[in-house]
């Protein structure tokens, strides 16, 4: 029986290294401001090849709809959006796509998506004109 249990951990290992160093899986996206979590965001493999993310919960209640929307997007439940898409691989990690923040309503490029911190946090570095800001995302275990 031990035997069977340290073979199934051991098989287990590899599975786990190699989750940290995909950003497939589920995000908590943090207040710009406040540091809180705001949503829990899946980042997963679009039909195309091409990664994407979506909004898969929302935390805090004031991320929950899309007040600061403009078009049908106003108002609507931010569960089910998309907020990343069409990222490729980029040296160093993934960019190249678009990307839309409900609590601005504002949309951007993807300039790049990287692991940091072993593969528990995700940083994501988007630019509208020349301006770029970047957003850490804490795995959700």
């Amino acid at each position: 029986m031990r035997t069977k249990l340290i073979a199934l951990l051991v098989l287990g290992l590899p599975l786990v290294a190699s989750a940290q160093n995909s950003p497939l899986g589920r995000w908590k996206t943090l207040d710009d401001e406040t540091g809180k979590v705001m949503t829990v965001t899946e980042v997963y493999e679009a039909k195309n090849g091409t990664l994407a993310a979506k909004i898969v919960e929302a935390v805090n209640s004031a991320a929950a709809t899309c007040a600061k929307c403009s078009g049908k997007q106003k108002g609507q439940s931010t569960v089910g959006m998309n907020i990343l898409w069409n990222l490729k691989p980029i040296a160093g990690g993934w960019g190249g796509g678009q990307g839309f923040k409900p609590s601005s309503g504002d949309s951007f490029k993807v300039k790049s998506v990287k692991l940091v911190d072993g593969g528990n946090k995700l940083e994501v570095t988007g630019c509208k004109f020349v301006f770029c800001r970047s957003a850490t995302w804490v795995r959700a275990h």
